[in-house]
């Protein structure tokens, strides 16, 4: 199981996942932030990046901010 500290960017032209060196990773977002949307795109691009079932991907706090803790499971 591993616990990664997500900064999301909604609105983007294109939606990528990158990680930064000393920071929190960093995702854009073409999805507004309205009904959940971004955060199906975000479980998505996670499950797609790291290459796993999206049903393995959980967003554990800050569901509704920017700044996300998201957990995924190993298999």
């Amino acid at each position: 199981m591993k616990t990664i500290q997500i900064k999301v960017k909604p609105n983007a032209r294109v939606s990528t996942l990158d990680e930064v060196a000393d920071g929190p990773w960093l995702a854009r977002l073409k999805s507004p932030p309205v009904d959940g949307k971004a955060n199906q795109e975000l479980v998505a691009l996670i499950a797609r990046h790291m290459g796993c079932a999206k049903s393995a991907v959980t967003i554990k706090s800050g569901a509704s901010g920017r700044i996300k803790w998201v957990q995924i499971e190993s298999s």
